[in-house]
Protein backbone atom coordinates (compact mmCIF):
# COMPACT_ATOMS: atom_id res chain seq x y z
CA UNK A 1 0.00 0.00 0.00
CA UNK A 2 2.93 2.30 0.58
CA UNK A 3 3.84 2.01 -3.09
CA UNK A 4 0.21 2.61 -4.08
CA UNK A 5 0.07 5.71 -1.89
CA UNK A 6 3.28 6.94 -3.50
CA UNK A 7 1.82 6.45 -6.98
CA UNK A 8 -1.43 8.22 -6.09
CA UNK A 9 0.49 11.07 -4.48
CA UNK A 10 2.54 11.44 -7.67
CA UNK A 11 -0.61 11.46 -9.81
CA UNK A 12 -2.22 14.10 -7.61
CA UNK A 13 0.90 16.26 -7.82
CA UNK A 14 0.96 15.77 -11.60
CA UNK A 15 -2.56 17.18 -11.89
CA UNK A 16 -1.62 20.21 -9.81
CA UNK A 17 1.51 20.78 -11.88
CA UNK A 18 -0.45 20.43 -15.11
CA UNK A 19 -3.18 22.92 -14.17
CA UNK A 20 -1.46 26.18 -15.26
CA UNK A 21 -0.28 24.41 -18.41
CA UNK A 22 -3.86 23.38 -19.21
CA UNK A 23 -5.18 26.93 -18.88
CA UNK A 24 -2.32 28.33 -20.98
CA UNK A 25 -2.54 25.58 -23.60
CA UNK A 26 -6.27 26.20 -24.09
CA UNK A 27 -5.42 29.91 -24.43
CA UNK A 28 -2.85 29.05 -27.07
CA UNK A 29 -5.35 26.89 -28.96
CA UNK A 30 -7.89 29.71 -29.17
CA UNK A 31 -5.31 32.22 -30.34
CA UNK A 32 -3.44 30.01 -32.78
CA UNK A 33 -6.55 28.38 -34.21
CA UNK A 34 -7.56 31.91 -35.25
CA UNK A 35 -4.19 32.45 -36.93
CA UNK A 36 -2.44 34.51 -34.24
CA UNK A 37 0.83 33.16 -32.81
CA UNK A 38 0.90 33.70 -29.04
CA UNK A 39 4.47 33.55 -27.78
CA UNK A 40 3.30 35.99 -25.08
CA UNK A 41 1.60 33.28 -23.00
CA UNK A 42 4.59 33.32 -20.67
CA UNK A 43 4.45 37.07 -20.05
CA UNK A 44 0.69 37.15 -19.61
CA UNK A 45 0.82 34.34 -17.08
CA UNK A 46 3.58 36.13 -15.20
CA UNK A 47 1.80 39.48 -15.06
CA UNK A 48 -1.47 37.73 -14.21
CA UNK A 49 0.24 36.00 -11.29
CA UNK A 50 1.60 39.33 -10.05
CA UNK A 51 -1.73 41.16 -10.36
CA UNK A 52 -3.60 38.33 -8.66
CA UNK A 53 -1.18 38.23 -5.70
CA UNK A 54 -1.26 42.00 -5.26
CA UNK A 55 -5.04 42.27 -5.46
CA UNK A 56 -5.60 39.28 -3.19
CA UNK A 57 -3.19 40.66 -0.60
CA UNK A 58 -4.68 44.16 -0.67
CA UNK A 59 -8.34 43.09 -0.64
CA UNK A 60 -8.13 39.80 1.22
CA UNK A 61 -10.37 38.20 -1.41
CA UNK A 62 -8.89 35.57 -3.77
CA UNK A 63 -11.75 35.99 -6.23
CA UNK A 64 -10.86 39.66 -6.61
CA UNK A 65 -7.26 38.52 -7.07
CA UNK A 66 -8.37 36.19 -9.83
CA UNK A 67 -10.36 39.01 -11.43
CA UNK A 68 -7.32 41.31 -11.33
CA UNK A 69 -5.18 38.65 -12.98
CA UNK A 70 -7.76 38.23 -15.73
CA UNK A 71 -8.09 41.97 -16.33
CA UNK A 72 -4.35 42.57 -16.69
CA UNK A 73 -3.99 39.57 -19.04
CA UNK A 74 -6.89 40.78 -21.17
CA UNK A 75 -5.21 44.19 -21.47
CA UNK A 76 -1.96 42.53 -22.55
CA UNK A 77 -3.91 40.43 -25.04
CA UNK A 78 -5.47 43.58 -26.46
CA UNK A 79 -1.99 45.02 -26.95
CA UNK A 80 -0.86 41.85 -28.70
CA UNK A 81 -4.06 41.72 -30.74
CA UNK A 82 -3.71 45.34 -31.82
CA UNK A 83 -0.11 44.78 -32.92
CA UNK A 84 -0.92 41.50 -34.68
CA UNK A 85 -4.34 42.18 -36.18
CA UNK A 86 -4.75 45.93 -36.57
CA UNK A 87 -1.29 47.07 -37.60
CA UNK A 88 -0.25 43.61 -38.91
CA UNK A 89 3.05 43.53 -37.07
CA UNK A 90 5.29 40.55 -36.50
CA UNK A 91 3.36 38.34 -34.10
CA UNK A 92 6.41 36.66 -32.61
CA UNK A 93 8.08 40.00 -31.85
CA UNK A 94 4.85 41.30 -30.31
CA UNK A 95 4.59 38.25 -28.09
CA UNK A 96 8.20 38.54 -27.00
CA UNK A 97 7.59 42.21 -26.17
CA UNK A 98 4.79 41.13 -23.82
CA UNK A 99 7.17 38.66 -22.17
CA UNK A 100 9.90 41.27 -21.68
CA UNK A 101 7.42 43.84 -20.40
CA UNK A 102 6.01 41.42 -17.83
CA UNK A 103 9.44 40.20 -16.74
CA UNK A 104 10.73 43.70 -16.04
CA UNK A 105 7.60 45.48 -14.83
CA UNK A 106 6.50 42.87 -12.28
CA UNK A 107 9.87 43.02 -10.51
CA UNK A 108 9.99 46.83 -10.67
CA UNK A 109 6.48 47.31 -9.32
CA UNK A 110 6.87 44.61 -6.70
CA UNK A 111 10.06 46.17 -5.39
CA UNK A 112 8.57 49.68 -5.43
CA UNK A 113 5.40 48.68 -3.59
CA UNK A 114 6.66 46.11 -1.10
CA UNK A 115 10.46 46.43 -0.99
CA UNK A 116 11.00 42.68 -1.05
CA UNK A 117 13.13 42.35 -4.14
CA UNK A 118 10.17 41.96 -6.49
CA UNK A 119 8.25 39.55 -4.27
CA UNK A 120 4.82 40.21 -2.81
CA UNK A 121 3.96 39.57 0.87
CA UNK A 122 2.90 36.07 1.83
CA UNK A 123 -0.82 35.36 1.62
CA UNK A 124 -2.92 33.75 4.33
CA UNK A 125 -5.23 30.85 3.57
CA UNK A 126 -8.19 33.22 3.48
CA UNK A 127 -6.45 35.22 0.73
CA UNK A 128 -5.86 32.27 -1.59
CA UNK A 129 -7.58 29.23 -3.07
CA UNK A 130 -6.98 26.19 -0.88
CA UNK A 131 -7.75 22.51 -1.31
CA UNK A 132 -11.31 21.22 -1.29
CA UNK A 133 -12.15 17.86 0.27
CA UNK A 134 -14.84 16.27 -1.85
CA UNK A 135 -17.78 14.48 -0.17
CA UNK A 136 -16.91 11.05 1.18
CA UNK A 137 -13.20 11.30 0.37
CA UNK A 138 -11.92 10.55 3.87
CA UNK A 139 -14.35 7.68 4.46
CA UNK A 140 -13.63 6.07 1.09
CA UNK A 141 -9.90 6.48 1.61
CA UNK A 142 -10.10 4.64 4.92
CA UNK A 143 -12.58 1.89 4.03
CA UNK A 144 -12.45 1.11 0.28
CA UNK A 145 -9.22 -0.41 -1.09
CA UNK A 146 -7.55 1.17 -4.14
CA UNK A 147 -10.57 3.15 -5.35
CA UNK A 148 -10.93 4.96 -2.04
CA UNK A 149 -7.31 6.16 -1.81
CA UNK A 150 -7.42 7.05 -5.52
CA UNK A 151 -10.51 9.21 -4.96
CA UNK A 152 -9.04 10.77 -1.83
CA UNK A 153 -5.54 11.51 -3.12
CA UNK A 154 -5.99 11.99 -6.88
CA UNK A 155 -9.53 13.31 -7.35
CA UNK A 156 -10.18 15.10 -4.06
CA UNK A 157 -8.10 17.70 -2.26
CA UNK A 158 -7.41 20.12 -5.11
CA UNK A 159 -8.32 23.78 -5.12
CA UNK A 160 -11.16 25.28 -7.15
CA UNK A 161 -8.97 26.33 -10.08
CA UNK A 162 -7.77 22.77 -10.68
CA UNK A 163 -11.32 21.60 -11.28
CA UNK A 164 -11.99 24.72 -13.35
CA UNK A 165 -9.09 23.81 -15.65
CA UNK A 166 -10.70 20.51 -16.66
CA UNK A 167 -14.04 22.26 -17.15
CA UNK A 168 -12.28 24.73 -19.47
CA UNK A 169 -11.02 21.85 -21.62
CA UNK A 170 -14.57 20.54 -22.06
CA UNK A 171 -15.87 24.03 -22.81
CA UNK A 172 -13.08 24.65 -25.30
CA UNK A 173 -13.81 21.40 -27.12
CA UNK A 174 -17.50 22.26 -27.33
CA UNK A 175 -16.81 25.87 -28.37
CA UNK A 176 -14.46 24.83 -31.17
CA UNK A 177 -16.45 21.97 -32.63
CA UNK A 178 -20.10 22.56 -31.71
CA UNK A 179 -20.68 26.31 -32.07
CA UNK A 180 -20.79 28.81 -34.91
CA UNK A 181 -18.03 30.81 -33.24
CA UNK A 182 -15.80 27.72 -33.25
CA UNK A 183 -16.47 27.15 -36.92
CA UNK A 184 -15.58 30.77 -37.72
CA UNK A 185 -12.47 30.52 -35.52
CA UNK A 186 -11.15 27.39 -37.20
CA UNK A 187 -11.94 28.72 -40.66
CA UNK A 188 -10.15 31.99 -39.88
CA UNK A 189 -7.00 30.07 -39.01
CA UNK A 190 -7.18 28.06 -42.20
CA UNK A 191 -8.78 30.20 -44.90
CA UNK A 192 -9.32 33.81 -43.79
CA UNK A 193 -10.16 34.85 -47.36
CA UNK A 194 -13.11 32.47 -47.38
CA UNK A 195 -14.28 33.81 -44.01
CA UNK A 196 -14.08 37.37 -45.27
CA UNK A 197 -15.94 36.43 -48.45
CA UNK A 198 -18.76 35.06 -46.26
CA UNK A 199 -19.17 38.49 -44.70
CA UNK A 200 -17.48 37.64 -41.39
CA UNK A 201 -14.89 39.99 -39.95
CA UNK A 202 -11.55 38.20 -39.72
CA UNK A 203 -10.23 40.89 -37.38
CA UNK A 204 -13.18 40.54 -34.99
CA UNK A 205 -12.81 36.75 -34.84
CA UNK A 206 -9.12 37.07 -34.06
CA UNK A 207 -9.69 39.77 -31.45
CA UNK A 208 -12.20 37.56 -29.67
CA UNK A 209 -9.77 34.66 -29.78
CA UNK A 210 -6.91 36.61 -28.20
CA UNK A 211 -9.28 38.06 -25.58
CA UNK A 212 -10.37 34.56 -24.57
CA UNK A 213 -6.71 33.61 -24.45
CA UNK A 214 -6.12 36.55 -22.11
CA UNK A 215 -8.87 35.38 -19.76
CA UNK A 216 -7.41 31.87 -19.61
CA UNK A 217 -3.89 33.21 -19.03
CA UNK A 218 -5.33 35.17 -16.12
CA UNK A 219 -6.56 31.91 -14.61
CA UNK A 220 -3.15 30.30 -15.19
CA UNK A 221 -1.25 33.16 -13.58
CA UNK A 222 -3.62 33.44 -10.62
CA UNK A 223 -3.29 29.72 -10.01
CA UNK A 224 0.47 30.03 -9.66
CA UNK A 225 0.46 32.87 -7.13
CA UNK A 226 -2.74 32.46 -5.10
CA UNK A 227 -3.50 28.74 -5.34
CA UNK A 228 -0.41 26.62 -5.89
CA UNK A 229 1.73 29.14 -4.01
CA UNK A 230 1.01 31.84 -1.44
CA UNK A 231 2.80 34.83 -2.97
CA UNK A 232 4.28 36.14 -6.20
CA UNK A 233 7.92 35.38 -6.88
CA UNK A 234 9.97 36.91 -9.66
CA UNK A 235 9.93 34.82 -12.85
CA UNK A 236 7.68 32.30 -11.10
CA UNK A 237 6.24 31.03 -14.39
CA UNK A 238 9.65 29.44 -15.08
CA UNK A 239 8.97 28.84 -18.76
CA UNK A 240 5.50 27.34 -18.30
CA UNK A 241 4.15 29.53 -21.10
CA UNK A 242 6.62 27.97 -23.51
CA UNK A 243 5.85 24.49 -22.19
CA UNK A 244 2.14 25.21 -22.81
CA UNK A 245 2.98 26.11 -26.41
CA UNK A 246 4.88 22.84 -26.64
CA UNK A 247 1.74 21.09 -25.37
CA UNK A 248 -0.34 22.80 -28.07
CA UNK A 249 2.04 21.57 -30.75
CA UNK A 250 2.33 18.10 -29.22
CA UNK A 251 -1.48 17.96 -29.00
CA UNK A 252 -1.76 19.10 -32.64
CA UNK A 253 -3.84 22.18 -31.79
CA UNK A 254 -6.66 20.02 -30.38
CA UNK A 255 -8.03 20.37 -26.80
CA UNK A 256 -7.91 16.65 -26.06
CA UNK A 257 -4.39 16.25 -27.39
CA UNK A 258 -3.19 19.35 -25.56
CA UNK A 259 -4.77 18.09 -22.31
CA UNK A 260 -2.91 14.80 -22.64
CA UNK A 261 0.34 16.63 -23.32
CA UNK A 262 -0.18 18.92 -20.31
CA UNK A 263 -0.82 15.94 -18.04
CA UNK A 264 2.32 14.27 -19.37
CA UNK A 265 4.37 17.41 -18.83
CA UNK A 266 2.82 17.86 -15.37
CA UNK A 267 3.83 14.30 -14.53
CA UNK A 268 7.39 15.00 -15.66
CA UNK A 269 7.51 18.16 -13.53
CA UNK A 270 6.24 16.22 -10.52
CA UNK A 271 8.89 13.58 -11.17
CA UNK A 272 11.56 16.29 -11.27
CA UNK A 273 10.93 17.21 -7.63
CA UNK A 274 10.81 13.58 -6.54
CA UNK A 275 13.94 12.43 -8.35
CA UNK A 276 16.32 14.76 -6.52
CA UNK A 277 19.05 12.77 -4.76
CA UNK A 278 17.45 9.46 -5.79
CA UNK A 279 19.99 6.72 -6.54
CA UNK A 280 19.03 4.26 -9.31
CA UNK A 281 20.75 0.85 -9.23
CA UNK A 282 23.40 0.40 -11.94
CA UNK A 283 22.84 4.00 -13.10
CA UNK A 284 23.34 6.28 -10.12
CA UNK A 285 21.69 9.64 -9.62
CA UNK A 286 19.82 11.08 -12.59
CA UNK A 287 19.87 14.88 -12.94
CA UNK A 288 16.38 16.11 -11.98
CA UNK A 289 16.60 18.77 -14.71
CA UNK A 290 16.34 15.95 -17.26
CA UNK A 291 12.61 15.66 -16.56
CA UNK A 292 11.97 19.37 -17.10
CA UNK A 293 13.84 19.18 -20.42
CA UNK A 294 11.84 16.20 -21.74
CA UNK A 295 8.78 18.30 -22.84
CA UNK A 296 11.00 20.35 -25.13
CA UNK A 297 12.80 17.27 -26.40
CA UNK A 298 9.46 15.65 -27.22
CA UNK A 299 8.35 18.78 -29.08
CA UNK A 300 11.54 18.86 -31.18
CA UNK A 301 11.12 15.16 -31.98
CA UNK A 302 7.49 15.81 -32.94
CA UNK A 303 8.38 18.72 -35.20
CA UNK A 304 11.05 16.57 -36.83
CA UNK A 305 8.27 14.19 -37.85
CA UNK A 306 9.37 11.13 -35.89
CA UNK A 307 6.10 10.66 -33.95
CA UNK A 308 3.54 11.95 -36.39
CA UNK A 309 3.21 15.17 -38.25
CA UNK A 310 2.02 18.28 -36.40
CA UNK A 311 0.22 20.43 -38.94
CA UNK A 312 -0.41 23.97 -37.77
CA UNK A 313 -3.34 26.07 -39.04
CA UNK A 314 -2.40 27.25 -42.53
CA UNK A 315 -2.85 30.97 -41.83
CA UNK A 316 -1.08 31.01 -38.47
CA UNK A 317 1.31 33.93 -38.12
CA UNK A 318 0.13 35.48 -41.39
CA UNK A 319 -1.44 38.97 -41.07
CA UNK A 320 -4.66 39.19 -43.02
CA UNK A 321 -4.92 41.88 -45.66
CA UNK A 322 -8.46 42.40 -46.92
CA UNK A 323 -8.74 42.01 -50.66
CA UNK A 324 -10.07 45.02 -52.52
Amino acid sequence: MDMLDHIFSLLGASIRMATPLIFAAMAGIYSERSGVVDIGLEGKMLFGAFAAAVASFETGNPFLGLLAGIVICVLLSLMHGYASVKIRGDQVISGLAVNFLASGLTVTLGHAWYGQGGLTPALTNSQRFTGITLPGAEWLGAHVPVIGPFYEQVISGHNLLVYAAFAVVALTYRALFSTRFGLHLRATGEEPNAVDSAGISVAWVRYRAVLIAGVLCGFAGAYLSIAQNAAFQREMTSGRGYIALAAVIFGKWHPKGALGACLLFGFLQAMETRMQNVQIPMIGELPSQLFSAIPYIITVVLLAGFIGKAVAPKAIGVPYVKER
